[in-house]
């Protein structure tokens, strides 16, 4: 479980940050958000400072979250208050799925128009 985990965190992008529940959910073992926290302080060499809680939360305490904020300032995260702003810097891991809706062209009849 936990080298998925670590190898979900190896492919977030310089620059874009990942929720601890998203990478639970991207390996494969959603709600296991704890257990991404517990692989990553058993890692070394892991970009660990692209990894927030909730909301994009700093959750490291003291200066080791500091030292988070900076790496993360560095790589051009920017911040809202003591939180990433999340819609600017989240790292999308699965694409929305777009809906398919029926076009109806000029010339064409679709349901309910006047010719039916």
């Amino acid at each position: 479980m936990f080298a998925r985990m670590l190898g979900v965190v190896r492919r977030i992008p310089r620059g874009k940050v990942s929720t601890y529940g998203d990478i639970a959910y991207a390996a494969g073992f959603p709600g296991r958000a704890r257990q991404v926290a517990w692989a990553l302080h058993a890692s070394h060499g892991l970009p660990w400072h692209r990894v927030v809680g909730a909301g994009g939360k700093l959750l490291m305490p003291g200066e080791y979250g500091f030292e988070q904020r900076l790496r993360l300032e560095a790589e051009g995260v920017r911040f809202s208050g003591r939180r990433v702003r999340m819609e600017l810097h989240r790292h999308a891991w699965f694409r929305k799925s777009r809906r398919r809706t029926a076009r109806v062209g000029p010339g064409r009849r679709g349901k309910g128009s006047a010719a039916d």
